[in-house]
């Protein structure tokens, strides 16, 4: 059995799987029904370890162990382990946000908060800076920023990111909002993205905009994140962004954008 070096590496990623558990995987569905040693003939992978693997791919829900000697394992069919995989990758996440949810007041969350405070001491504010690469983790940072803002939110992004910007960080800015954070979006608005933006126009102060093609969020004009790509030409997994904590240049960003505000057209004046 010959499989593409790709394709399992795909699939390992897709189902959390190590590499000896994909081959011995892919090896029993090429057999329907197969002993532990011919997959281990067919998967190329040690003897030794073939047991304990489908033993572990039986209990992930991707083989079932048929009754009688000498033991076999079925495949089951993929759209069912697809089914399995996610209930068990569900169960496994909401059983870890409990948990770090728990967290929350108890010791260990104070004793790591101690461990930052010591150390963000040690930091000169010029020094709080670095890269975040990877859109899932800009709206991540976008978040906790976005959760420390007191006075202002200020954000200007792209037409398709405006949507994106809402789905992420709506909790967030909703949050801010209701701490007395004023909110002031720019983006250009179109026939794509008004309804999200005269939904989040509760909250926030949202205008069109056509020049400067930009992408930032700065907070209480010391803090920001800017991404350094058009968002049309770079895959999310590459998008990256910039995170400053400097009132020199925050604060000199948001005066320009200030007075680009002006020139801005409000969102009551854009017809649907």
């Amino acid at each position: 059995m010959i499989i593409q070096d790709e394709f399992l590496s795909r699939l390992r990623k897709i189902f959390d799987l190590n590499l000896y558990e994909v081959k011995v995987w892919t090896a029993l569905l090429s057999r329907g029904v197969s002993t532990a040693g011919e997959l281990s003939s067919i998967g190329d992978v040690p003897r030794s370890r073939t047991y304990d693997i489908l033993e572990s791919l039986e209990k992930k829900g991707f083989a079932v162990m048929k009754l009688g000697k000498p033991i076999k394992f079925i495949a089951l069919k993929p759209e069912a382990v697809i089914e399995k995989v996610k209930r068990n990758f569900i169960s496994a996440a909401q059983d870890k946000s409990k948990i770090l949810e728990d967290l929350k007041g108890g010791d260990v969350i104070q004793e790591l908060a101690s461990l930052y405070t010591g150390g963000i001491k040690l930091v000169e504010p010029h020094e709080l800076s670095g890269a975040v690469r990877g859109r899932s983790n800009l709206h991540n940072h976008l978040n906790m920023i976005i959760g420390k803002a007191g006075k202002t939110i200020t954000m200007m992004t792209s037409e398709e990111g405006l949507n994106r910007k809402v789905e992420s960080l709506k909790s967030a800015l909703e949050k801010a909002y209701k701490k007395g954070t004023k909110i002031r979006i720019a983006a250009p608005i179109t026939d794509k993205n008004i309804k999200v933006a005269r939904a989040i126009s509760k909250i926030a102060e949202v205008r069109s905009v056509k020049k400067p093609d930009a992408r930032f969020t700065i907070i209480d004009g010391k803090e920001m994140l800017f991404m350094i790509s058009n968002d049309k030409e770079v895959h999310p997994t590459y998008d990256l962004g910039i995170w400053l904590n400097t009132d020199y240049f925050a604060s000199a960003l948001e005066q320009m954008f200030d007075m680009a505000w002006q020139k801005m057209t409000p969102l009551n004046k854009i017809k649907d």
